[in-house]
């Protein structure tokens, strides 16, 4: 009876250890079957570009923005603009009623009238006086005399009309036009306000220009030397975060601008395009490429760092270290330490050495 009790532990104890054995065996071929497969890159040829990224604001170019005036005085009788309106150039922006301008007219039509009316007086009697001349009836210096007096009056006839055409050519001013196309800014003047401008030219809106904008942005002087006019720019502002804007690089400023302790540089951008979405003093984040090269790159997620040096792991699972560039679009430019030849191990486990 004990025999066959005891044979019956030993068989429990025998299939307890083989069910433990082939339970840790199905765990094993589990984990083998899951375990990351390591994806091994090579090197490759690539065009990268190189870029600095700025900060900017967008300002109104200089001279961009037109101040209208008017050059006489009266009384707006029309206006036509508010602020934010569109204007091409030669359009009608106000109408102003001068009633000085009017009276200093009519002024200079009564005194042509009356030096007319003493210029046909003179020379009715310059007539008179040389027939009478004629039969010694006259002395000849009278004659002369209303010759004189003749000539005198066409030269103040004459004046009289040239100051006339000189009121009359304020008559274009009472209209008040765009000098350029672009936005109304702002408005200063009201329609039935008077206008004083008898010193200054009292300005009625301000203009600002189509392509009145520019952008601004300050580059730290560690990547200004990489900066060249002409080199393409693309920035977004914060209005429209998803769409891009474009430019290029129209002057550096040769003196920096120092703020809190940091050095940069102002770069003048041209933006290219329609402005019609952009507003001054926006700000906006600036990319500058400043280079576009052919170089030897690998996936960035191929590149590890270990404080000061990097490196990549080899396919055989050596470590070595490499000279990196810039980084651009997931790639990094290698300089130096690996060959197109090369087999690199793509994510390699950070704790690997």
């Amino acid at each position: 009876m004990r025999s066959r009790l005891s044979a019956a532990i030993a068989l429990l104890a025998v299939l307890s250890g083989g069910a433990l054995y082939y339970r840790r065996w199905q765990i094993s071929q589990a984990a083998a079957k899951t375990a990351p497969v390591p994806q091994i890159v090579s090197p490759e040829k690539r065009r990268i570009q190189t870029t600095v990224t700025a900060t900017g604001i967008l300002r109104l170019r200089t001279g961009a923005e037109v101040k209208v005036g008017s050059q006489i005085s009266g009384v707006v009788t029309k206006l036509n603009v508010t602020v934010g309106s569109r204007v091409n150039e030669g359009d009608l922006i106000a109408v102003i009623t001068s009633k000085g301008l009017d009276e200093r007219i009519a002024a200079a039509k009564a005194q042509i009238e009356i030096d007319e009316t003493a210029l046909r007086k003179i020379d009715r009697e310059l007539r008179r006086s040389r027939a009478l001349l004629e039969y010694g009836l006259v002395p000849r210096q009278q004659t002369e005399d209303l010759q004189e007096d003749l000539d005198n009056a066409q030269a103040k006839l004459a004046k009289s009309r040239r100051d006339l055409e000189v009121i009359e050519s304020d008559l274009p001013y009472l209209q008040i036009r765009a000098p350029i196309s672009g936005t109304v800014s702002s408005v200063s003047t009201l329609q039935g306000e008077t206008v004083a401008a008898s010193f200054a030219a009292p300005t009625f809106v301000s203009i600002m220009a189509d392509d009145a904008l520019e952008l601004i942005a300050m580059v730290d002087e560690t990547d200004i030397g990489g900066v060249r006019p002409n080199q393409p720019v693309s920035f977004t502002v914060q209005t429209y975060a998803s769409r891009e804007f474009r430019g290029v690089v129209d002057r550096i400023a040769p003196k920096a601008t120092i703020v809190a302790g940091v050095v940069n540089y102002e770069v003048g951008i041209r933006i290219a395009g329609s402005m019609s979405l952009l507003k001054p003093d926006m700000t906006a984040n600036v990319v500058i490429r400043t280079s576009d090269r052919q170089a030897l790159v690998i996936p960035d997620r191929a590149v590890r760092h270990d404080g000061e040096s990097t490196y990549v792991t080899l396919a055989d699972g050596t470590r070595r270290e490499v000279v990196a560039g810039s980084r651009d679009g997931g790639w990094y430019e290698i300089k130096s330490g690996l060959s197109l030849d090369d087999r690199v191990i793509a994510d390699p486990p950070k704790e690997q050495k």
